[in-house]
């Protein structure tokens, strides 16, 4: 601990620019292996929420700016920023559950694997990220696309309560009742949130019990035809089954590979007789002589599931990313898409859709921040491990978004690319949220302690 974290009371680390350790610091605050070459002046990690609010006082009495990170999985590297002060939350991670009233207080480092793991000691479920090592801090803030998005929404829907830390570094609840302008942000402002949240209390649900998959891969020529079966037999799907595409290689990290079209069901029941229930309308397709492989009924559980996610994204490798809703059919989407997989210098690279990332609610469904801002919904992902094709594979990500942007409707906040075009943070809101939030912003933090958004200008400098 520096001389600096015992004179002013903050426990945890304080690691300044020429400390030894901070450049490991600095490249573990973004979980990719592309770390962008922005320096924090100063990188705090608290050990208690007590020490956020320290490093929120000692920053604004030194005139530094402060951003935020939980668990690192900005894939544009949003917690980096030239200058500033880091407040690394994810040493924050304790959970403590209340089976009684169905509820969990949980600090923002804890991953979604880790909830998961703990929640079914209690036969308890929240709908947590597809990929295990993703924190909840950011993911919630963020808004929270899911498991099971079609039965519980965005995940921030489920969060009742929050503990923030504010720009004038004092601690407050917020909640529907207490500071309700803070807590509207905090469900879906993602990385501009201009607070530092220290704990959500979220609301839970009884775990499903069966879980079970059913899967067609089909040549990616097909494109059209599968997606137009497939989302024809969503609308017999329940709420209960989370379905999405995936176009990919089929086995990554070969080269060249196949590329394919994968269609995928996951159902969420209490009995593997309602789950087997709830696949009916994917068990038979009429494109089925042409699937390259297909596996029906298929039982998993949670672990599985986050450990097929960990195989798509692995760790140490480098990644980019971006976001599109649009009103635009999947067939139309995806085929365009399509055209862009093929061509990828990466056979790691893919492009998620899932079908009901979460629907779209009325407008007063959610009083929330979050917007979900079209019918359909796409995430390319360029994935590699040579830094000397950096390059290309960052060219070939905006190619294939280009392709796509002209039926679109807006990104998510959560894995826009933020230093691709300005409008994009701006366009992750609809137009009466986006206003709010920057009224919001100049109430709560007009001396701008917190950073906003990230830049094409930031990335930059």
């Amino acid at each position: 601990m520096s001389r600096h974290t015992r004179t002013r009371g903050l426990g945890g680390t304080l690691v300044r620019r020429d400390d030894p350790g901070y450049e490991d610091l600095r490249r573990s605050a973004v979980w990719s292996g592309l770390t962008p070459a922005r320096f924090p002046d100063v990188i705090v990690r608290p050990a208690t929420a007590h020490d956020v609010a320290e490093a929120v006082r000692l920053a604004r009495s030194q005139g530094l700016r402060i951003a935020l990170r939980s668990g690192g999985h900005s894939w544009c590297g949003s917690p980096l920023r030239d200058g500033g002060m880091l407040i690394d939350l994810s040493g924050l991670r304790t959970c403590t559950v209340d089976a009684a009233s169905a509820t969990a207080t949980v600090q923002p480092g804890l991953t979604g694997r880790e909830l998961i793991s703990e929640l079914g000691r209690h036969g308890l479920a929240f709908p947590t990220g597809h990929c295990g090592s993703v924190a909840v801090g950011g993911y919630l803030l963020s808004g929270g696309l899911g498991w099971n998005p079609g039965v519980r929404g965005p995940a921030c829907a489920d969060v009742m309560e929050i503990e923030a830390v504010t720009a004038d570094g004092e601690p407050v609840t917020c909640s529907e009742r207490e500071h309700p302008d803070l807590f509207w942000a905090a469900r879906g402002a993602g990385p501009g949130f201009f607070a530092a949240v220290t704990a959500f209390r979220l609301r839970l649900y009884p775990r499903p019990t069966a879980i079970t998959r059913t899967t067609w891969n089909f040549p990616l020529a097909d494109v059209a035809e599968a997606t137009h079966w497939a989302t024809g037999a969503a609308s017999e799907l329940p709420p209960d089954v989370e379905l999405s595409f995936c176009l990919a290689t089929a086995e990554p990290g070969t080269s060249p590979g196949p590329k394919v079209v994968t269609v995928t069901g996951t159902a969420f029941a209490s009995s593997r007789q309602e789950a087997d229930e709830y696949l009916g309308p994917l068990r038979s397709c009429p494109l089925a002589q042409r699937a390259l492989s297909r596996e029906l009924d298929e039982p998993t559980t949670f672990e599985a599931l986050y450990e097929g996610s960990g195989a798509a994204w692995p760790p140490e490798h480098r990644y980019a990313a971006d976001t599109l809703w649009s009103d635009a059919g999947f067939p139309t989407l995806l085929q365009r898409l399509a055209d862009a997989i093929d061509t990828a210098p990466s056979s790691r690279s893919l492009i998620l859709a899932p079908v009901l990332p979460a629907g779209r609610p009325a407008p007063d469904a959610h009083d929330m921040a979050f917007s979900a801002l079209g019918e359909s919904y796409v995430v390319p992902y360029a994935v590699w491990d040579d830094p000397r094709q950096d390059a290309a594979n960052i060219g070939w990500l905006r190619e294939a978004m280009q392709s796509v942007e002209p039926l679109g409707t807006g990104h998510y906040i959560a894995e826009a690319d933020l230093t691709a075009d300005p409008s994009r943070v701006r366009r992750s809101f609809a137009p009466d949220h986006w206003q709010r939030l920057q009224s919001l912003r100049a109430r709560y933090d007009p001396d701008g302690i917190f950073y906003s958004y990230l830049s094409p200008d930031d990335a930059r400098s």
